[in-house]
């Protein structure tokens, strides 16, 4: 399913969100298309389950070929795992953190990423897009140690990675959340887990109010819509105790139950992180 976030005349912002199967394998995930006056770029291209349908979908409104960048929040799987199809079937350069450039070629066949990774400094930067330009945001440990939010000012919206994710897979991650505290409990045991700690999230949201965000859009679940549900989603998380606020030394004990692999295999795993 495709969905326009953003059009005008000359740039458009697209969502891809029920690309990988409904089977309880893998985690629903959103990818995103941005065109500027005909250069386009896609943000957190997925994994190998998205490639197919992605590059099917989002040939009905621009070429892959001609696609400029791959724009990747961090390093995980469900994010740039489909690397080695994306340089093989278009000429775009993979945009990402430093910290990440030397571990993406892993993704890729031996040579396929020389000069054709963009390793964007801790402090972020401007990405010039077509006639427009993208804000390269620091989002550090949130969750990954090098990682990046990606705000593009012509459509106003922030796109967040894992930030704001919510427990939701089809018709439901594709509807836009206008009122915050009914949807919290879709996103609260993702963050408790997934995010460092409250410090991290606090000097975040002080560099974010200083944004004009119409939208922000994770790239797992509902984006978040409209002045008030923005502000309320700030509001939360800039008090969220979550990561290493919530363990102590009960964590780190020597383990004593043995692992059965009926017991244990593993069939949502978002989900399973809910429940602590």
């Amino acid at each position: 399913m495709s969905i326009e976030l953003y059009r005008d005349e000359h740039h458009a912002c697209l969502m891809f969100t029920d690309l990988v199967e409904e089977d309880g394998q893998a985690v629903q995930a959103n990818q995103f298309l941005i065109v500027d006056h005909g250069v386009g770029a896609v943000i957190d291209p997925g994994g190998n389950l998205a490639f197919n349908e992605l590059y099917l979908g989002m040939s009905r409104f621009f070429a892959p070929q001609q696609l400029s960048y791959l724009l990747a929040s961090h390093a995980d799987p469900d994010i740039i795992a489909s690397l080695d199809r994306w340089l093989t079937s278009t000429r775009a350069k993979l945009v990402i953190s430093r910290l990440w450039a030397r571990f993406a070629p892993h993704f890729a066949k031996v040579g396929k990423t020389e000069d054709r990774v963009v390793g964007v400094p801790d402090a972020g930067g401007i990405l010039p897009l077509g006639q427009g330009v993208l804000h390269l945001l620091p989002a550090h440990f949130m969750h990954a140690e090098g990682n990046f939010h990606f705000y593009d000012p012509a459509s106003r919206i922030l796109f967040t990675g894992d930030l704001g994710a919510s427990m939701t897979s089809g018709a439901e991650a594709a509807r836009p959340v206008r009122a915050l505290r009914d949807h919290i409990p879709r996103m609260e045991g993702f963050h408790r887990r997934y995010m460092v700690c409250n410090k991290i999230l606090r000097l975040w949201v002080h560099m974010a109010r200083k944004l004009d965000i119409a939208m922000l859009v994770p790239q797992h679940g509902a984006p978040i819509v409209g002045a008030r549900a923005v502000a309320d989603f700030l509001d939360w998380i800039e008090t969220l105790e979550c990561g290493v606020d919530l363990f102590d030394q009960r964590a780190y004990q020597l383990p004593t139950a043995q692992i059965d692999p009926a017991v244990n295999a593993v069939r949502a795993p978002l989900r399973a992180v809910q429940g602590g």
